[in-house]
């Protein structure tokens, strides 16, 4: 696995009655990730996948140093129709979602529209004097406590603000019956049935993922006095020429858009409904989401993650400011969060403003292959991506299955491009 390389500065000797130049060898500048033969390692790890049948079709697109360096796609965006994959086919990003909606509410940072450990409830009123869950009585009746301090913005960006989810039954009722994100609902709607309900665990205590990020688009909403879609057009989608981006997936379009197939136990791949897959994305809907919803292209994702890379400019197009984007890559997790739901799953990894960030090589081959100072994210419908800074080096991989990646396509991925586990 690469390491970072720290770049040899030419020395001068100014006691000596001459001056010594550095030879090229001095120059040491680090080989590219991606060369011939690791193409052919993508090539052949994901044909597999396909050819197995363990999914109907995956693509995938790498650029390096602001090229491309890679891009392949093999099997069906649908199978049935015997529709190839490619490079123009249209799929849910759900949760990929998340960094777009990170990076809208970053923007309103830069105009100084509010800081991070501000109260939520200073831009969104519903949310003062949150209580927390302590327990059920003797008569199954809610033992609520105050929260010990308001939720911040940074708790949305990093999931600590406790709201509640299914762990609990006796929220999880509560939650099935508030119905948060049913799609008719505004995000107005959304915030105000989310903020009737306890907390799960007072605000910071826990990393525990959820519907933090939902919130953040209603603080977008609010701060800046535009529909979240339309400010995502406005200030993100419209300047990277982000023209295959949307939440309604446009009729023109449909035809590019990607069957969703579930795997079962069993590892039967069966086709999800289209009126049950497609339900979000073929209808106009009030809820739009800034934790899921999203549909786009291979390259329409690269534009994004590649103004990241860039430290928040593409080309000539400046979204963020470059200590902006540094302030997004950067672990927010203290130590002290120790309750870290599944995060553990993805590495040895931290959380920043809406990505993961990873701290610390793996530990062992079992762990996904990565560079110390990466930061990612990925779909439920198994889409994935990654920026990793040191190399200058993104990544964006598609399929279309539920659940999430049962096998193990990401860390085959990612071992095909930096090669094998190095302790």
């Amino acid at each position: 696995m690469r390491k970072p390389i720290l770049a040899i500065l030419p020395v001068l000797l100014i006691a000596s009655a001459f001056t010594w130049f550095p030879t090229p060898a001095d120059h040491h500048i680090p080989p590219p990730i991606i060369n011939a033969a690791v193409k052919s390692r993508i090539d052949a790890t994901l044909k597999s996948f396909p050819d197995s049948g363990k999914i109907a079709g995956v693509s995938a697109l790498i650029f390096e140093k602001g090229k491309e360096v890679y891009y392949n796609a093999f099997g069906y965006a649908d199978r049935e129709a015997k529709l190839p994959m490619d490079r123009n086919t249209i799929v849910r990003i759900f949760s990929m979602t998340k960094p777009v909606t990170g990076v809208a509410l970053m923007t309103l940072y830069e105009k100084g529209a509010f800081q991070l450990d501000d109260p939520l409830s200073k831009y969104a009123p519903e949310f003062a004097n949150m209580k927390v869950y302590k327990g059920v009585d003797a008569s199954g009746n809610l033992i609520l406590e105050p929260a010990k301090r308001p939720i911040t913005i940074r708790d949305l960006t990093r999931h600590t603000a406790g709201f509640a989810g299914n762990d609990i039954p006796a929220l999880a009722a509560l939650v099935k019956k508030a119905d948060v994100t049913n799609p008719a609902n505004t995000l107005t709607e959304m915030a105000t049935r989310l903020a009737s309900l306890p907390l799960e665990f007072h605000p910071g205590d826990q990393w525990a993922y959820g519907i933090s990020v939902d919130v953040q688009a209603y603080v977008v909403e609010r701060i800046s006095g535009k529909p979240f879609d339309q400010y995502l057009q406005e200030t993100i989608f419209d300047p990277l020429k982000m023209v295959n981006t949307h939440y309604l997936v446009p009729e023109a379009d449909r035809k590019r858009f990607a069957a969703l197939y579930n795997r079962s136990d069993a590892g039967v791949l069966t086709r999800v409904p289209d009126e049950q897959a497609n339900f979000f994305n073929t209808k106009e809907q009030a809820l739009k989401p800034g934790g899921w919803g999203l549909t786009t292209t291979l390259d329409d994702y690269m534009k994004f993650i590649q103004m990241l890379v860039n430290k928040g400019a593409f080309g000539k197009t400046r979204i963020l400011k470059p200590a902006t984007v540094q302030l997004m890559a950067t672990n927010q997790l203290s130590d002290t969060v120790s309750k870290r739901m599944w995060l553990p799953s993805k590495g040895r990894v931290g959380f920043g403003i809406d990505f993961a960030v990873r701290t610390q090589p793996p530990a062992n081959a079992a762990e996904n292959n990565g560079i110390v100072g990466e930061y990612f994210w990925d779909g439920a419908a198994s889409t994935m991506f990654w920026i990793d800074p040191v190399n200058e080096l993104t990544a964006v991989l598609f399929t279309q299955l539920v659940p999430f990646d049962k096998v193990k396509l990401h860390k085959s991925f990612r071992d095909a491009v930096y090669g094998p586990y190095v302790p």
